[in-house]
């Protein structure tokens, strides 16, 4: 009985301790959390032709809005797990539980520096990703999602759990991607397509969220154990594949082996790009320096 009363007093210790260490990891978070970041840009005035809103469509599928916030723009369930919590991207439309209509600023805020209303922090937007559009490239974007028909869809918001929010004290897994960029760096007019490298780095930086700053893939950080790798698109990874083979992977989903690859890569979103885009992201990743599969 002395042992039990023993161990009974050393669990009722761990869980004080484990109890105090949860309400110091959401005090802590919480606190970052509540940030504010004030930008103040000129904004950008949105194009209402045919072309623009087509452009504007092309980037939201190729750069992966669709992949968060659905193909109709009315939000989607992304992820779901405890305790990591819920990513899901919120309803862009003027529909029952969209957050629209969006005006240029909103718009421009949320899209390239992961910010919402007053400059609060938004939770698993991957800023990153798209912080370096150009104006023109942002304001063909918002005119697409201007234009999105309305869509019925409550959305529940994105939370983050508690794993989640360890990690994310850790710097292991990105909760706000906003504190990772340069909120004041010049933003450029319009970048020219070409199938060249610096047009593929440019292209490229919509493929950091899932294989990393290095391309070196792995693990997608803030993701379920069970959701695949990102591959290594570094030499060290597809640096045996062709061109030819590159693009079969990205317009096929099929890998050189013959494997198809996982659906949690998007590649029949990346499918439309065009033959441009796809030789200019071929020509960029021959550049990168192979690294060790992980290496975020």
């Amino acid at each position: 009985m002395k042992i039990v009363r023993i161990l009974g007093k050393l669990l009722l210790v761990l869980v004080v301790i484990a109890g105090l260490a949860l309400a110091f990891v959401y005090w802590r978070t919480n606190t970052l959390l509540a940030q504010r970041i004030e930008v103040n840009e000129p904004a950008l005035s949105i194009p209402t032709d045919a072309e623009a809103i087509a452009r504007g469509e092309h980037l939201a599928v190729t750069r992966g809005c669709t992949d968060c916030h659905a193909a109709d723009l009315g939000g989607r369930i992304v992820a779901e797990a405890l305790p990591l919590g819920r990513l899901a991207g919120p309803n862009l439309t003027t529909g029952k539980g969209g957050v629209g209509p969006l005006d240029a600023t909103r718009m421009e805020l949320a899209i390239r520096h992961g910010l919402g209303v007053g400059g609060r922090l938004l939770l698993f937007m991957p800023t990153t990703d798209f912080s370096a559009l150009s104006d023109a490239d942002v304001a063909d974007l918002m005119a697409y999602v201007s234009t999105r028909p309305p869509v019925d869809r409550e959305m529940p918001p994105p939370v983050a759990g508690p794993l989640m929010r360890v990690l994310f004290l850790l710097d292991k897994a990105p909760l706000v991607y906003a504190l990772k960029v340069d909120q004041h760096a010049p933003h450029v007019a319009s970048v020219a397509a070409a199938p060249t490298a610096e047009y593929g780095h440019y292209v490229a930086r919509a493929c950091t969220g899932c294989h990393g700053e290095h391309f070196s893939g792995g693990h997608v950080p803030g993701t379920p154990p069970d959701f695949p790798d990102a591959a290594n698109l570094t030499p060290a990874g597809i640096g045996k594949w062709t061109k030819e083979q590159f693009f079969t992977a990205i317009r096929q989903g099929k890998r050189p082996d013959g494997r198809t690859l996982n659906t949690f890569m998007p590649w029949k979103a990346f499918a439309t790009m065009t033959d441009v885009e796809l030789d200019a992201l071929w020509a960029y990743l021959q550049t990168v320096p192979a690294m060790p599969t992980g290496n975020h």
